[in-house]
């Protein structure tokens, strides 16, 4: 059992902000699976997959941004699931436009949605898909970049990030470890 959850918020206005890149990657997941969002549960909007006999459950939490945590905990009491069965993709102020960085745990970082996790959840043994956002030419505050709209210029860019996300989290959930994902996205980038 694996469960995937891609951070955003569900509002149209938002969709295609740079905080929605994780609801933007999970669905791509989703499309890559050939299943649809068809249901909602534990306050997130689910897809539901099987790869080589194992059960694959897409989230995307319907709690905004902040409260991810709640719904996150839900699914995995729901489904079952240890923090090591659990992925997370989201946005990362901290690593360039367009790049990804997996690891298998850390801190929740600057990241509000990641903080409601690990206190929700209680760990940050968990691993994580980290899709850059950094622009050394934008000059505004982080909550109005975040939130802001993804350039025209570079949607090309965030697609094809959110394409290998969904890549990863693929891999992953086909039972391939985090550290043999990680050697593959990760060296992409440098």
């Amino acid at each position: 059992m694996v469960l995937i959850v891609g951070l955003g918020n569900p509002e149209k206005q938002y969709e295609t902000t740079f905080h929605n890149l994780g609801f933007l990657a999970v669905g791509e997941a989703a499309e890559k699976l050939g299943v649809k969002f068809k249901k909602k549960e534990c306050e997130a909007s689910v897809a539901e997959a099987h790869l080589g006999g194992q059960k694959v459950i897409l989230a995307r939490p319907v709690t905004y941004m902040n409260a991810s945590g709640r719904a996150v905990k839900q699914l995995m009491a729901k489904y079952k699931v240890t923090p090591g069965e659990l992925l997370v993709i989201y946005d990362d102020f901290d690593l360039p436009k367009g790049r990804l960085r997996i690891r298998t745990a850390g801190s929740a970082g600057t990241h509000n949605g990641m903080r409601s996790i690990v206190g929700e959840i209680g760990s940050q043994e968990f691993p994580r898909i980290r899709i850059g956002i950094k622009d050394p030419e934008v000059n505004i505050p982080v909550i109005n970049y975040v939130l802001s709209q993804i350039r025209k210029d570079d949607y090309p860019l965030f697609a094809s990030a959110c394409s290998d996300a969904a890549d990863a989290a693929i891999r992953f959930a086909r039972g391939e470890s985090i550290e043999a994902v990680m050697n593959v996205y990760n060296r992409k980038d440098d």
